[in-house]
């Protein structure tokens, strides 16, 4: 499947049924983005899906209508691009530098400087 923009008109009634259309489409698998207009009680719904399996759940909670189904491939390269032409613009950040702690300086001293360090083998 490729890439569709989804146009629904829905009849919500209440805040609650608005917060289970959302809940719903959004854990719908394929689903990339859940967009609501709560004036023109439109919802808006992108990703790689199948409208009527969408329309199916969403019937469930409340009457849900398609206002148009569009291939949304065009969008994405163009986001795709946009990125693109941002990274060669925008250097790549330096890495993390790592902060050098010297080891801790220490001191082997021989028999013949300290003559009663309790050496056995001498």
């Amino acid at each position: 499947m490729t890439i569709k923009k989804l146009v629904l008109k829905m009849e919500l009634h209440s805040e609650r049924t608005k917060q289970k259309v959302m809940k719903t489409a959004s854990g719908i698998s394929g689903v990339a983005s859940v967009n609501m207009d709560t004036k023109d009680k439109k919802l808006t719904v992108t990703g790689n899906i199948d409208p009527v399996k969408v329309v199916e759940k969403l019937r469930k909670l409340c009457h849900t209508e398609i206002v148009s189904v569009e291939a949304a491939e065009s969008e994405k390269k163009e986001e795709e691009k946009i990125e693109n032409i941002a990274h060669a613009i925008v250097p790549a950040p330096l890495s993390y530098s790592r902060v050098y702690y010297p080891p801790t300086p220490y001191y082997v001293g021989t028999v013949e400087e300290y003559p009663n360090s309790g050496c056995v083998i001498c």
